[in-house]
């Protein structure tokens, strides 16, 4: 049971990472100075999509974490 956990927690950290890594950046950068950056702010329904997948895929490891790290299974 414990290798189901370990596997299922490698392959959402490594899903994580990719979800993460596909968003777009978010800095204001040379925009921030004048509130410049807030007339591009909306989200496309893409980006809201990506961001509840990265939500439930972190929901995933986290629970896995918690369930080997306080050792509820043996």
């Amino acid at each position: 049971m414990t290798g189901i956990v370990w596997t299922i927690m490698v392959v959402s950290s490594v899903l994580l990472t990719v979800l993460i890594l596909m968003h777009s950046p978010k800095g204001d950068g040379i925009a921030g100075i004048g509130n410049a950056a807030q007339v591009f702010s909306s989200q496309k329904s893409a980006e809201k999509g990506l961001n509840k997948l990265t939500y439930i895929v972190a929901a995933i490891f986290l629970v896995c974490v918690s369930i080997l790290g306080f050792g509820l299974i043996k």
